[in-house]
């Protein structure tokens, strides 16, 4: 029914990426799931999603893996590439889920559950 591609990237057992599932489900939308704990960080994927919203969106610091972390650690994040090597020793710090959203060329990225964000870029798509 669609002509995007969709990936939704997070862990199975996380409420809000269950819920964000659950609404591409309600929604007809059929999306990839990418399990960052049985697939890892697609690290080929970061520099994307960093420039698109930016290491501050992508960290969660109000999550249990950042509280972990030792202070030294939080403190040692401050650019891309810092988030970037972050993310991958840790991915469960990533805000979840990331969902990219491929069409007309182009791709789009969203953290957390957006459905509103998502909602207007399935109205972007040709109809038909």
């Amino acid at each position: 029914m669609t002509n995007a591609r969709i990936t939704l990237y997070g862990i199975p057992n996380c409420d809000t990426v269950k819920k964000s599932r659950a609404w591409f489900s309600e929604q007809g939308l059929d999306c990839q799931f990418h399990d960052f704990k049985k697939q890892g960080v697609p690290t080929s994927q970061l520099p994307g999603w960093l420039s698109a919203v930016g290491w501050q969106k992508l960290v969660n610091r109000q999550g249990t893996t950042w509280r972990k972390l030792d202070a030294g650690t939080q403190a040692a994040v401050t650019d891309d590439a810092s988030a970037s090597a972050l993310m991958q020793e840790h991915p469960s710090v990533i805000k979840r889920p990331v969902v990219e959203w491929h069409s007309a060329g182009h791709t789009q990225v969203s953290v957390g559950f957006a459905p509103d964000q998502w909602q207007a870029w399935r109205d972007t798509l040709p109809k038909g």
